[in-house]
């Protein structure tokens, strides 16, 4: 295993990281769904530990997922390993009883509840989830004051941003002052560290390094799913209703998936290395995180670290999913 820097930092973390979005099993937040289908704890357990066997050192999570579940689900598989590992969660999409999940008082507040549920004195990396800070974003000043104290007083490690538009990073990299953005980035989609681009650019000047979550594309460059028998999600799963599921756009994926295979194998570890390192192969890229449910898709995942692709093994794979765009 590799491990490489957070933005200017001396935290390192292992390039194939693990999310733990999933950890949180079905879920809802102000009547929408955001979860996932429910995951057996002691299955995770052996996978959290399984991949710290393997040198995974970095999880990623977040107040919202399961709403406090998933970290202490973290912190209960982790034990006292806790202290070798890197962790990162996030506030901002759980809002609670505030008006506003970037409220201060509320940003202080659930700090203080994710060191409780992750048993930590101190979060690694701690994120503001998205850059929706209010209209005219009244919150956004509040917020960075309240994020700095935290970090002054040896709460958080590192800041982070994510975020969904290229607008918020540009907006919010010169105010938040961030070692790390995270967004979602993938074969289908790698606009946010493509070089020339407008996140990659500010990446570079400010020496910020990018954190890619859903870099399997939750599965589907894996050739999990068949456009003949689209995938049906629980009440409570994100991914109930999404587009990216359905007949039509799995029917649009197939060739491509096939060209994978093609080239590079047709197993699901094949596939997923190309998927991670595709993504690895950017110097922008810290590491990738995606999400497991058990010991299976652990191995799955590390088992690509350390493989990384040639030249023109990227170009092939951007030419792949550049067809038809």
């Amino acid at each position: 295993m590799e491990y490489r820097r957070i933005g200017q930092t001396d935290i390192k973390v292992s390039e194939v990281s693990l999310g733990c979005w999933t950890l949180g099993g079905l879920n809802w937040v102000n009547g929408q769904p955001n979860g996932w289908a429910n995951v057996d704890e002691d299955e995770a357990v052996r996978a959290v530990h399984h991949a710290l066997d393997r040198g995974v050192n970095h999880f990623d999570n977040a107040d919202v997922y399961g709403n406090g579940r998933a970290e202490r689900m973290l912190a209960k598989a982790l034990g006292p390993r806790s202290k070798d590992v890197i962790i990162a969660t996030k506030v901002g999409h759980f809002p609670g009883t505030a008006a506003h999940a970037y409220e201060p008082r509320h940003i202080r507040h659930q700090c203080e509840q994710s060191l409780i549920n992750l048993k930590r004195d101190a979060i690694d990396i701690y994120y503001f989830h998205h850059g929706n800070f209010g209209r005219e974003w009244e919150y956004l000043d509040g917020a960075v004051e309240t994020m700095l104290r935290l970090k002054e007083e040896g709460k958080i490690r590192a800041v982070g941003q994510s975020a969904y538009a290229e607008e918020h990073f540009e907006k919010l990299a010169p105010i938040v002052k961030p070692d790390c953005l995270q967004s979602w980035a993938n074969c289908m989609d790698d606009h946010y560290i493509r070089e020339g681009s407008r996140v990659r650019k500010l990446l570079d000047e400010r020496k910020m390094t990018f954190v890619c979550f859903s870099p399997l594309g939750q599965g589907l460059l894996l050739g999990k799913y068949s456009s003949r028998k689209p995938p049906k999600f629980a009440p409570g799963d994100h991914r109930r209703g999404g587009r990216q599921f359905s007949a039509k756009s799995l029917a649009a994926l197939d060739p491509k998936v096939r060209k994978l295979k093609r080239r590079f194998g047709k197993s699901v570890e094949e596939l997923a290395r190309v998927a991670l390192q595709y993504l690895l192969a950017s110097p922008a890229v810290a590491c990738v995180i995606p999400g497991f449910r058990n010991t299976e898709q652990v191995e799955i995942n590390v088992s690509a670290a350390g493989k990384p692709l040639s030249g023109e093994d990227v170009a092939f794979v951007r030419e792949v999913f550049s067809e038809g765009k």
